[in-house]
């Protein structure tokens, strides 16, 4: 096949080669020929030119010795010059043959040139010389007398031998030219077709040993070309064949690994309820070692847990082998277990596997928003009950006494207030939740915002008759963020520090600057917060006692959206407290200096 492939592309070279010569070689020898052809024409022409120039102007007829003696200066031209007279004879007046002189030149020449001629036209005709083939051309042109008549014939003939034998000679070199391009060509042509055959009997050769389970074959990339594509292909080939065995005998082992590593248990189990597989997960969700499960089958394992998880119930399960059920285990942790079969090629169900998802913390979750839609429901109920009582209570008239009335509707405006207050807090952790609150980012200086804070909750803290110690830092410490957002926490914080406060309690503020943030500090010695309710104190609604914070306003989402707005600005918020022992909270900012080219680029 190889040796086929190199004789056709030998023969196609050879081919191709061998027509361009003979089309080359055809239109050089015509073109060559026609040049010279015309070349001599061109000579022909002017010589006869000139004849009939010197000849219009003498007697020719009357002096052919004269006339004789002008044609002989054309001997060397190479040509044979006939001057013939218009008579019944046709004589040959003057040559530079003096052989025809005086003969008919009606025997010697061509008849219908010189018939021609005397009719006043240019004759020419290329004259055959039997199987030679084209051996002279002849010319002939009218002569005329001082009164433009035609009075005879000038004739010219000129031999071609010369032309056509450097025409045989060119030829001959053409075809030697051609023969030695053609062994050239079968040279070169052999040599690119090893080229190209070489490097695919490689191929062929290590695609044989790769059949044969040898897949370190490397074929040598010689070139860019096709020949060179095939063999990168070819390892390519190899290296992605090779890679494709090594993963698919390590797909087991990958699988293990999976099943090993994966958060969520699996267990596979056969159609007769022998357990072929359970990864660690699974071991310590169901609380059991390796041992103890090996001698285990899928329904000793599961039915102690929940009577409907058998192979018997989920076969005749309505979904066909798919389904779950809830796991509750005796460490208080849920499971949810969901099954489904796995099947042979032929389509047979082969048994059962089983995906265990602790749910513990899902179920956490799910009870804190239905804790959370009571709370707010709660929230909102109270209010409402008492609006809707004391308004029922002044419409139908039980209440005549003015300063009652406005007595009424003080509690009616409160309540109002406080339901404001909720929808404006839960409002606001919506935004906060779903990242679409609409932030005035640009530098803030801390220092002008705790003086303003501590300047707005100064009645406050009088009214309660506090002692407040705030020494504000030297200089001014910048952070970079929504001053209103940030005023809030600080007022919610320090507003806290004061309501939970008795009376004439002591306050301190901090603001001091550390290595990358300014931390704010609030620290009271007021009520406290009991230590099993320190983890909640952010959550929403959460209120270490509801009776009362309730009476002082409070909402329970104060401390919540003081985290998120902190968070969101990159900083954090701490919360130290002990029962009647007062509470300490640490709020940082991300700090900027007030003469850094960020603060500058910010400002700018």
């Amino acid at each position: 096949m190889l040796k086929s492939i190199r004789i056709k592309m030998i023969t196609i070279y050879f081919l191709l080669i061998f027509m361009a010569m003979v089309i080359v070689g055809v239109f050089m020898i015509q073109q060559f020929e026609n040049y010279h052809l015309g070349v001599e024409r061109n000579n022909i022409i002017s010589v006869s030119g000139s004849v009939a120039a010197t000849l219009q102007h003498t007697d020719w007829q009357l002096e052919q010795q004269e006339t004789q003696e002008n044609l002989s200066l054309y001997e060397r031209v190479g040509m044979e010059i006939y001057v013939i007279e218009r008579n019944s004879r046709f004589n040959i007046l003057a040559s530079t043959n003096l052989t025809y002189v005086d003969e008919n030149a009606t025997r010697i020449l061509e008849p219908d040139l010189i018939l021609g001629s005397l009719n006043g036209h240019d004759m020419e005709k290329d004259v055959l010389a039997g199987a030679q083939g084209i051996s002279s051309k002849n010319m002939a042109f009218p002569l005329y007398d001082e009164n433009n008549r035609i009075n005879g014939v000038v004739y010219v003939r000129k031999d071609l031998g010369d032309i056509y034998q450097t025409l045989d000679q060119s030829k001959f070199i053409m075809i030697r030219a051609t023969l030695l391009a053609l062994g050239i060509t079968i040279i070169l042509g052999y040599l690119i077709a090893a080229s190209i055959t070489g490097p695919i009997r490689d191929v062929t050769v290590k695609a044989a040993k790769m059949a044969g389970g040898d897949f370190d074959q490397v074929v040598e990339v010689k070139s860019n070309d096709e020949i060179g594509q095939l063999a990168s292909m070819f390892n390519h080939l190899t290296a992605r064949l090779k890679t494709s065995l090594q993963e698919i005998s390590s797909e087991k082992q990958k699988l293990d690994t999976i099943l090993t590593d994966m958060a969520d248990g699996v267990v596979a189990t056969d159609i007769r309820g022998q357990l072929i597989h359970i990864n660690p997960k699974a071991l310590e969700m169901l609380s059991l070692s390796r041992e103890e499960a090996k001698d285990m089958t899928f329904d000793s394992l599961f039915s102690p847990i929940n009577q409907r998880l058998t192979l018997k119930k989920i076969g005749s399960d309505e979904n066909g082998w798919r389904g779950h059920e809830l796991l509750e285990m005796r460490n208080g942790s849920k499971l949810r277990a969901s099954y489904a079969p796995y099947r042979s090629e032929e389509e047979d169900i082969d048994g059962v596997v089983l995906l265990l998802q602790d749910i513990t913390e899902h179920e956490r979750l799910e009870k804190m928003r239905k804790e959370f839609v009571a709370n707010v429901s709660h929230e909102l109920k109270t209010p409402l009950t008492t609006i809707k009582s004391y308004a029922e209570t002044m419409l139908e008239g039980g209440v005549e006494d003015p300063v009652m009335q406005a007595r009424f509707l003080q509690v009616i405006d409160d309540e109002a207030d406080r339901m404001a207050r909720l929808v404006r807090d839960l409002l606001q952790l919506s935004n906060l939740d779903y990242q679409q609150m609409k932030w005035d980012p640009k530098p803030v200086n801390l220092k002008e915002l705790m003086d303003k804070v501590v300047r707005n909750l100064d009645h406050s803290i009088h009214e309660k008759k506090h002692t407040l110690a705030y020494d504000p830092p030297a200089s001014a410490l910048y952070t970079y963020g929504d001053e209103d957002a940030i005023e809030q926490v600080i007022i919610n914080i320090v507003s806290n520090a004061i309501k939970y406060t008795p009376e004439q309690g002591d306050l301190r503020l901090y603001l001091e600057e550390e290595q990358s943030t300014v931390s704010l500090t609030v620290q009271d010695n007021g009520i406290g917060i009991p230590s099993q309710d320190m983890p909640r104190v952010f959550e929403r609604f959460y209120r270490v006692d509801k009776a009362r914070s309730r009476e002082m306003g409070g909402t329970g989402l104060g401390l919540s959206i003081a985290q998120q707005i902190i968070e969101a600005h990159g900083g954090s918020i701490h919360l130290y407290s002990r029962e009647s022992k007062g509470t300490r909270v640490v709020i940082r900012f991300p700090k900027i200096k007030e003469d850094s080219e960020e603060l500058a680029s910010i400002q700018h």
